[in-house]
Formats: C-alpha cells, structure tokens, sequence
C-alpha cells in the first residue's frame, strides 16, 4: 500500500445530523487499488484497439491491464513494474501516462427516519425549486458516487440504468452518499420523504466508489467511458453529470494534453458530447484552483456552498458550526474557478435503507446546480454546458441582495430555479 498526500480526491461532503467544527483532515488508509505501480496509458489515435493493444503490451512490456477505455479516452489502467515505466512512456503507441491517483472519502452519517409526510428541504426552498411547472422530464442525470440505492422508495421510479466501475456486483450504493446527492436532484414529488429539485428527471447510478467511499482515477475514467456512451453526440439520453468528488491537483486549461491529465481529457470528452457536467468545490476552505476537478474550469460548472438553516432569504435563520444563515460556508473552496453557489449545510435529502439523512458539503450544494441544468435543459434542448452555465448565473441571486460574504471570498451569486 502507499501513501498519498498530494493526490487525494474525496466525496466533497461532511456527514453528520448534529453539525459539528471542521477538524483538519485526517489523510485516509488508502486501499489495495491505490497500490504503487497503477497508471492509465492513453494511445495515440491511430494506435489501434485498446483492447488488442493492450494484450500486445502485456507482453512486451510486463503489463498487467485491469479496465479498457475506448471513449472517454483511448486507453487502459494496468500495473507497471517501476523498472518497465520508461520503456512504455517510450512506446510510439503512447500519448501519455498518468498515475492512477487515489480516489477516497471517509465520514459518518446518522441516518434518521422518514417523515411521516413529504418536507421540503431547505435547499429546494432557498433556491425556489418547489412548485415549478418545469420538473426536469425527459432528462437525463448520471451521478457518478458510490451508486444509489436501488429500492428507496423516493428514488426507484427515477432511476433507469447504471454502472458498476468500483467493487461489488452492482451499482447500488453501499455508503449512502451517492442516494443523498440523488435525492436532492431527482427525490420523487409525492406523499413521504423528501423532494428533489427536478423530481421528474431520470437518473443513472454510475458507480466509481466502494461501500468505504474509496477508488481511484481509474474507476472515474471508466464511469465517464460509460456516460460517454451514452452521451447525446452518440445517440443517447444522459446530458447532465454530477461529480461531488475533490482532491488536490490542478488544470493546464488544455484538457490535460499539457500536463498529462488523463481525468481532465476524459472529463472534455464527455463535455464534447453534449453532456453538461456539474463538480463540487471541495471542502478545503482553499482556493479551489488547487483541487479537480473544481479547477477543470474550461469543462465543468464549480459550485460552492452557502449556509441556509431556513430555506429563507435574508440570514434570518439560526447560526450553524459551518456560519451564519445566508453566508459562505466556512469549509467551501472560492476563487474565481467556481461559478455557483448553492445550499450546502445540513441539507436533508435520501439515504441508503430507504433511510433520509442531513449532510452538508459541496457534495450537497452540487446537485442542486446538476437539477437546475436539468430544468433549463428541458426547456432549451440541445444547449451547448456554457449556455448552460451562463443563464443559472445570469438568473443568480447576487451576493449582497439575500446572502452575504464576511470573507470577501464569495463573489459568485447563488443558485435560483424559478423561471427556469
């Protein structure tokens, strides 16, 4: 096992019911996957199949391949013996290399018991999401997480596929932070629970965790390959994804070609695709240019986290251990990487069990902006992810006329869905 410190992506949310002060994070036992010797080789065009490829490599340079990529990018993971690297960097077949960095999140949740009656969480309330005509039909949300529970009653109807890229047999969730980001974008309008932002979208479980919240660039890669095949330029119906995931690194602004960012290219891929894709700032209190893919900023709409304990405007509501009501959350990353703001401290929204719990992060903030690209995309089909991204920060509510930064750090506006 090896130790990593600089190359850490975890679940962008803090688990808890009672909320408590950030602590500086701990840095996590690393699974079997995060083993020294884990790259993924991205081939030239033209290099061949990277199956067939693959197989060839094996041989001539020691390989031991472990997941194929033919969309996201052309390529595959595998182990290589420290002493075999160069000569694969050498191979004419080779765009480039990249380690194979270490995906992971650890926390705690309190699970709580259902409602006896549909609430509306204080999130959809800040953002005006209730009472829409526009309740996301038609479209598509895949939410790459730990997966989704598969038989939570405020859930199963919405969701219509999935993917299984981590441990395990399926795509359901074993950790119960993906069915919470699921909930807040597509939790059904009904009698019990909660309700998502865009409650009538469809969602698909794409797997890239363990039940531990651990994996790697790999799994990532191979969730993206599988949204790729499924994305609109190729015929299918996915158009919005949803990445509540940071870890440190950065962007060359290039899609990764520069600094050999096998995430970054695969993440532009699916972006060419017509598929508008949503990430989480992370939860370092930094700027949000030193983690990805936040810093993706030529492919991704960055959202912050602001603190709401009221679902009202005008920082009337009680104060949290995160901050005031109506003001940037003290963890949340800033810069001018980030785009949107949205609700992010002690979100009430789905877990796994068919269970419900409270959650703050911008693991919770994004997928209020991942339901908010699905409203304005069933109304404007086909829009390229800058449209997107330009009109929920032109209908933002600006920092100033209901939420405020004591930091100086928050210029981005908050989310609103009314009159998408």
């Amino acid at each position: 096992m090896r130790r990593i410190t600089q190359n850490m992506i975890r679940l962008a949310g803090i688990l808890a019911v009672a909320v408590l002060p950030i602590l500086p994070a701990a840095t996590p036992a690393l699974s079997a996957d995060g083993a020294p010797g884990d790259y993924i080789v991205v081939l030239r065009d033209g290099a061949g199949e990277p199956g067939d490829v693959a197989v060839e490599m094996s041989r001539t340079h020691g390989l031991a391949p472990s997941r194929l990529y033919s969309r996201a990018v052309k390529g595959f993971a595998a182990s290589v013996s420290a002493g075999r690297l160069d000569s694969l960097k050498r191979d004419s077949r080779v765009l480039f290399v990249s380690e194979d960095r270490v995906v992971s999140a650890a926390a705690k949740h309190a699970a709580a018991p259902p409602p006896p009656s549909q609430i509306l969480p204080t999130g959809i309330d800040r953002i005006n999401a209730e009472n829409l005509s526009n309740n996301g039909t038609g479209i598509d949300v895949a939410v790459l997480d730990t997966g989704i529970d598969l038989t939570h009653p405020d859930l199963k109807n919405n969701i219509v596929g999935g993917k299984n890229c981590s441990t395990g047999k399926s795509y359901a969730d074993g950790n119960g932070h993906g069915t919470h980001v699921s909930g807040t974008v597509a939790a059904l309008d009904n009698s019990a629970g909660v309700v998502g932002a865009a409650p009538e979208a469809r969602l698909w479980a794409v797997r890239v965790l363990d039940n531990s919240g651990n994996g790697t660039w790999s799994s990532i890669i191979c969730g993206l390959d599988f949204v790729l095949s499924k994305a609109p330029a190729n015929g299918g119906p996915i158009k919005v994804v949803n990445l509540s995931l940071s870890g440190t690194g950065a962007s060359d602004n290039d899609c990764g070609r520069s600094n050999k960012d096998a995430l970054h290219q695969a993440i532009c891929r699916v972006r060419d695709a017509g598929v508008t894709v949503v990430a989480a700032a992370g939860n370092s209190g930094r700027p949000a240019s030193g983690e990805v893919p936040a810093a993706y900023d030529d492919a991704v709409i960055t959202v912050s986290a602001l603190v709401d304990s009221d679902g009202k405007v005008g920082g009337q509501g009680v104060a949290t251990g995160y901050g005031a009501d109506d003001t940037f959350a003290n963890f949340s990353n800033y810069g001018p990487e980030v785009d949107i703001a949205a609700p992010g401290v002690n979100i009430r929204s789905t877990w796994k069990g068919g269970g419900y719990s409270t959650v703050s992060g911008t693991s919770m903030a994004a997928p209020h902006v991942s339901a908010a690209a699905a409203l304005y995309l069933a109304g404007h089909s086909g829009a390229a992810w800058t449209e997107v991204r330009d009109a929920l920060k032109l209908l933002a509510e600006p920092a100033g006329s209901g939420h405020s930064d004591p930091s100086g750090l928050h210029p981005e506006g908050l989310l609103q869905a009314a009159g998408l």
